[in-house]
């Protein structure tokens, strides 16, 4: 069966032996711009929408069972979830502009949901790169992904623990490329097409310089001679088998999901910071020092549970052997910026720390004068009483 593409500018649907020339056809030796690529575009939406999903009870209330394990075909040895993320299939939607696409939804335990919208695709470099630089700005998914979250959520609103009334939400392209005409090694694939997967990874129509071509291509990586991965801050370039990508997809996906949630964390110890340092602006007197005590204990509250969650997120995957995996994962999230994200926690967390010594000295200095007071004033009613004597009412 032959694929079609429709074209989000024209009514009519295009077939891929339209778009590229069937193997085996008289054209001989391909231009750049005539290089058939196949694959699909997958577009990710991912939410933060509570502390935590409780995953057995999601389970039940949407009859969609966890997978324990994704495909991984990097290695002989696996990537194993701690938790694995409940999964529901989406069925073919039809989205504005005419763009049908199907998908999945993941709900991982830490309280992220993934939108993943999965659409087939064939055609020639020059229709990739336009659909790249359309996509990876357009809010058409984000819209969708965003009704189709709450919709569902609706339904397993008792399975969230503590849900946030705002969601911060990720977004990442993954241009899954199965085959190019004319090339079948990664090495032919970026001395022939660098500018174009550049292009795509930048979402730009117009070619770019030497130096910046370079400077995305250095972001590449591969462990078979027949995969390339090159990865951007907010899209990817995939060359490799259907099978063999989904692991690339996975780790993807978990590092925006890494982002997101430092990025919420980020935004929390941002916002007690900030009430701390209103209090503070009040003044230190020894009466205001003993409302400290209540807000040094809320600030170590949410100090634990900031400490916690960061862990159980970093920990979500387990890369057991695995390390060409854990390379991989170190890449994507030091190019979406994950390290940063989480260097502004462990320094938001350092300075909480130390407001919260500073608010308990405050409180028992303040509490030491206090008592120190009351025993200034029983000795002076004590020495009145001896020199005095006991008062007498008459």
């Amino acid at each position: 069966m032959i694929k079609t593409v429709k074209d989000r500018s024209s009514s009519e649907h295009i077939t891929a032996e339209d778009l590229c020339p069937v193997r085996g056809s008289s054209t001989g030796s391909k231009q750049v711009s005539e290089s058939c690529v196949r694959g699909s575009v997958l577009i990710m939406v991912l939410y933060d929408v509570c502390e935590e999903i409780r995953l057995a009870e999601l389970g039940r209330i949407l009859g969609a069972p966890a997978a324990a394990l994704f495909p991984q075909a990097t290695s002989s040895e696996r990537i194993r979830f701690v938790r694995p993320p409940v999964r529901e299939p989406i069925e073919g939607a039809e989205l504005e502009g005419g763009v049908c696409a199907g998908g999945q939804i993941k709900y991982y335990d830490y309280g992220v949901v993934s939108v993943t919208f999965d659409m087939p695709f064939a055609g020639k470099w020059q229709s990739l790169i336009e659909l790249a630089s359309r996509w990876l700005w357009d809010s058409t998914f984000e819209g969708h992904a965003l009704r189709l979250v709450r919709q569902k959520l609706m339904r397993a609103a008792q399975a969230l623990a503590k849900p946030y009334p705002e969601w911060l939400s990720e977004d990442y392209v993954i241009f899954q490329i199965h085959e190019v005409s004319g090339t079948t090694a990664p090495g032919d694939l970026v001395s022939q097409f660098g500018q174009q997967i550049a292009q795509v990874v930048r979402g730009e129509v117009v070619p770019l310089s030497d130096s910046e071509r370079s400077e995305v291509l250095q972001s590449r990586i591969s462990y078979y001679q027949n995969d390339l991965a090159v990865i951007g801050w907010n899209s990817a370039f995939v060359f490799d088998t259907a099978v063999g990508a989904q692991a690339t997809t996975e780790l993807l996906e978990y590092a925006n999901s890494q982002l997101l949630e430092f990025r919420h964390y980020d935004e929390l110890l941002s916002r007690e910071l900030e009430g701390v340092y209103r209090m503070l602006e009040k003044g230190t007197g020894a009466l205001a020092r003993w409302r400290l005590a209540h807000e040094a204990t809320r600030l170590h509250t949410v100090l634990l549970e900031v400490t916690e969650l960061t862990e159980h997120t970093e920990n979500a995957i387990k890369f057991l052997g695995d390390m060409f995996s854990a390379r991989f994962h170190r890449m994507v999230a030091m190019k979406i910026g994950v390290p940063d994200y989480k260097n502004l926690v462990s320094q938001k967390l350092r300075t909480a720390e130390e407001l919260y010594h500073f608010m308990v000295d405050q409180f028992h200095q303040g509490r030491a004068f206090i008592l120190e007071a009351i025993v200034v004033v029983i000795l002076v009613i004590e020495l009145a009483y001896y020199f005095y004597g006991p008062v007498s009412y008459h």
